[in-house]
């Protein structure tokens, strides 16, 4: 019975600040001459803080037509936003620039969940080593990795010196699927420095407060912590979740000036490549076990850096330099 209580309680909140809401849109438009719209666009500057009301006003309209405008055809944005302003009775030629603000927030709403699509289409696509473009992309890897070392064989244990668990990558790539491999190639040919230092460092031996001579004396067998291309997968795992739960609008909707594509998302798996590879050093784990405690740890660092609208992951790197001048 309490339950029910609580529950019946809940539902009659919900209904009266819903319509509460509502009339206290109707009074200040009544007011300020100008729908929440007019109002989301003249008063908040242009960025996440902009869209993400815009795309949560849409959201939330009674309106079937406003709630399926996040979700159009690209192609359609124009004629979108000409239904929007008639069904608004907003006067385009008095307001112009209404126009421009509502095309640039829905082309970077609509970007985004055909971003979600594209992505999650390259990790559903499993690793194909029948596939001469597959095969390709991993050769690639190898050469911008380690240049001054060919490969002796396709089958070889010299996978293992980039960060693969056995002599064929192809099952490293199960989880991810070929989103993983994109991603590791994008860092590795883009910020190809960066990420031979990362694989570098990556392999170095790990002394913690021990020095070199007690660490070997001891036959401590470990490292400063991780395979390079296996972790590479588990932060692809990590940005494809970020982008998935919602939490990189703030990013993209910031540095994208329109429809966030998959190149930005490939530059920030390199920011969150170069920043975890920190991250990993400044924790100074002991040894692989903690990387489970390490990751969840980064995680919440940066989905608390992506709760503020105005946040953008400024990465410091060639493959980024296109969005710090945005």
């Amino acid at each position: 019975a309490s339950s029910f209580a609580r529950m019946f309680v809940q539902v009659c909140l919900y209904f009266y600040c819903k319509c509460l809401w509502r009339c206290l849109k109707f009074v200040v438009r009544k007011l300020t001459g100008r729908c929440e719209l007019q109002r989301i666009c003249y008063n908040t500057k242009p960025g996440a803080a902009r869209t993400m009301k815009i795309e949560a006003s849409l959201k939330g309209s009674k309106s079937k037509r406003l709630q399926t405008s996040v979700s159009v055809h690209p192609d359609a944005i124009e004629k979108t936003i000409d239904d929007i302003m008639e069904l608004k009775r907003i006067n385009p030629d008095i307001n112009p620039q209404l126009g421009v603000s509502l095309q640039a927030c829905l082309l970077q709403i609509v970007g985004y969940r055909n971003l979600i699509a594209e992505v999650e289409k390259l990790r559903r696509e499993p690793y194909d080593s029948e596939n001469l473009q597959h095969e390709e992309m991993l050769l690639k890897l190898w050469k911008c990795l380690k240049p001054n070392s060919p490969l002796k064989a396709r089958i070889s244990k010299q996978w293992c010196e980039i960060g693969f668990q056995g002599d064929d990558p192809k099952t490293d790539f199960r989880g991810m699927g070929l989103l993983g491999l994109y991603n590791l190639v994008y860092f590795a040919e883009w910020d190809t420095e960066i990420a031979q230092q990362v694989l570098s460092d990556s392999l170095q031996p790990k002394y913690s407060q021990f020095s070199k001579a007690e660490w070997e004396k001891k036959k401590f067998d470990k490292a400063i912590g991780y395979s390079f291309a296996i972790v590479g997968i588990n932060i692809t795992d990590l940005a494809y979740n970020l982008l998935v739960s919602g939490a990189l609008k703030t990013h993209f909707y910031n540095v994208a000036p329109e429809a966030p594509t998959l190149t930005h998302f490939q530059q920030t798996f390199c920011y969150l490549m170069h920043e975890f590879h920190k991250f990993w050093i400044e924790e100074d784990p002991l040894d692989i076990m903690e990387f489970n405690r390490v990751r969840e740890k980064f995680h919440k660092r940066i989905l608390k850096q992506l709760q503020n609208p105005e946040m953008a992951l400024c990465p410091h790197f060639a493959a980024s330099e296109s969005l710090i001048n945005m």
